[in-house]
């Protein structure tokens, strides 16, 4: 009978479970939002190298002594 209550409570709009549903939301956009700001500045640090081999301010050969 514990799950015939649980559908009941949905149907009626339990407020919990609307609380829920959007802390769920707001968890996942903010999740989702570090986790696209983390990718912005992995493509900004390798741009950057990029930039850097470009212009000859670093290099990928070890020079050898």
């Amino acid at each position: 009978m514990g799950a015939h209550k649980v559908a009941v409570n949905a149907a009626k709009g339990d407020p919990n479970l609307v609380k829920e549903i959007i802390y769920g939301i707001t968890l996942g956009l903010a999740a989702g939002g570090l986790w696209k700001m983390h990718h912005w500045n992995t493509q900004r640090r390798t741009k950057e190298s990029y930039d850097m081999l470009e212009k000859g301010e670093i290099s990928v050969v070890v020079e050898e002594e």
